[in-house]
């Protein structure tokens, strides 16, 4: 087994000074030495964490026999989704008593290193770690079943530091289990953790020491991201109950907004939509679209539109919406975790269905150059058209097992994974 992962010195920054402006970057401590390149996927969601890739060149027209199949790779129980970033695919997967990292080289499928970070963890719902790991330059950040939060290095695997999180803060995993992929600002990195007093954690990163604690609600299910509302940089966590805008580096909560929702089921990441914040629950809970307002310095959570109930227009379970020129699309299930989801494009401006593909399925998607990347509970790869003009399917096949992950796409390569194995298609233009 190999101990070695594969360096690489580039780093995109120019996209991040951008969005983000390079003053704000400093004070974050974000650099070009913490940036993965743009046509890599480092994270849960991809670089930007919202689903889009940047990249161009991929198939608009469906080959014959579907997308050709670069590599098949032994993987192992557990619903975590692959991170890519100079040449190593790192998931987690559970085998036999032990919740693993693994690294695996990106091109060939070759295992790099492994390393166990918990024991086995065991749920109604499904087996197995939940969470994506984060490649933060030499670090790999993981989250387990349990709520065991693990820093490893990227080229070998060996364990930094290790905090069973809910355990030290005195709470309990979630009913689902510890779903949250962690998010790294600057030199902490954020977990939810639904414990008293600590409903999201932050540590610093080479100690990991806490750095600041917050909130008193359950954790949910739903990942943390950092998104620009207005002038500020904040990081909005979509926990059990409510969402949450924190300051980044203090935690100090900026505003809140109420969203209760059956079984604490928020599982789709918040995104932004023109510095609003749009939030999306499954159990037939709906979508609603807020606007973050300040007034004699204190800032509040405003709603621009709700579409909620059993005729909501999105009704996100565990799938995080796409938002691409002004469209919001999303898969909506009906009913309380029932067997019908339907793939939707809203107007993100007034939350109305443009088009709806009734009975679509149960899926997860991210996107790139025009187009949607789909991946069904039963295991095929669907590729869309995103456009308003209505439901345009390029192709679709069977490529692997029964799955809950989102694809991930680096460098024309399109990566998924079952409860058995790893595959890698090849989706450039051919």
């Amino acid at each position: 087994m190999k101990q070695t992962g594969i360096r690489s010195t580039l780093r995109c920054t120019r996209s991040l000074h951008m969005q983000f402006g390079i003053a704000v970057l400093v004070q974050l401590g974000i650099t070009a030495t913490t940036c993965s390149q743009e046509n890599n996927w480092p994270q849960f969601l991809g670089i930007h964490r919202n689903g889009i890739s940047a990249e161009t060149g991929l198939i608009d027209k469906w080959p014959d026999k579907g997308p050709k199949v670069i590599w098949r790779s032994k993987g192992g129980v557990g619903m975590s989704g692959l991170a890519i970033d100079r040449g190593s695919l790192i998931t987690m997967v559970q085998i036999g008593d032990e919740q693993q990292v693994l690294a695996l080289n990106a091109k060939t499928g070759e295992e790099l290193w492994r390393t166990a970070v918990a024991p086995a963890y065991e749920n109604p719902q499904g087996d197995g770690p939940r969470a994506t790991p984060n490649i933060d330059g030499e670090a790999v950040y993981v989250y387990t079943g349990e709520g065991v939060l693990a820093s490893l290095n990227f080229n070998t695997g060996k364990l930094a530091w290790s905090h069973d999180v809910v355990k030290e803060h005195d709470g309990k995993p979630s009913d689902y289990g510890m779903s949250c992929s962690p998010l790294v600002v600057g030199d902490q990195v954020i977990v939810c953790a639904g414990a008293p007093d600590a409903t999201v954690v932050a540590y610093h990163k080479k100690s990991g020491e806490v750095a600041w604690k917050t909130g008193d609600g359950p954790a949910g299910y739903a990942s943390p991201t950092l998104l620009k509302i207005g002038e500020r940089q904040q990081i909005v966590a979509f926990v059990g109950a409510e969402v949450l805008g924190l300051e980044p580096g203090s935690g100090q909560v900026l505003w809140s907004y109420p969203y209760e929702t059956d079984f604490a089921c928020n599982t789709a990441s918040p995104i932004s939509v023109d510095g609003n914040v749009f939030i999306s629950a499954g159990e037939n809970h709906g979508s609603t679209m807020l606007a973050i307002e300040e007034a004699a310095g204190e800032l509040s959570a405003k709603e621009v539109w709700a579409s909620l109930g059993p005729r909501s227009a999105m009704r996100n379970e565990w799938q995080t919406s796409i938002l691409l020129d002004g469209f919001l699309y999303g898969l909506d299930n009906v009913g309380g975790a029932g067997p019908i989801t339907n793939l939707v494009c809203l107007n993100s401006k007034t939350g109305e269905q443009v088009w709806i593909e009734r009975r679509f399925g149960k899926g997860n998607l991210i996107a790139a150059e025009g187009k949607l990347f789909i991946s069904t509970l039963n295991g095929e790869l669907v590729v869309v058209r995103a456009t308003p003009d209505g439901y345009q399917e390029i192709g679709r096949k069977n490529v692997v097992g029964k799955t809950r992950q989102a694809p991930a796409l680096a460098n024309g390569l399109l990566y998924l994974r079952d409860e058995k194995e790893i595959i890698c298609l090849d989706v450039r233009k051919q």
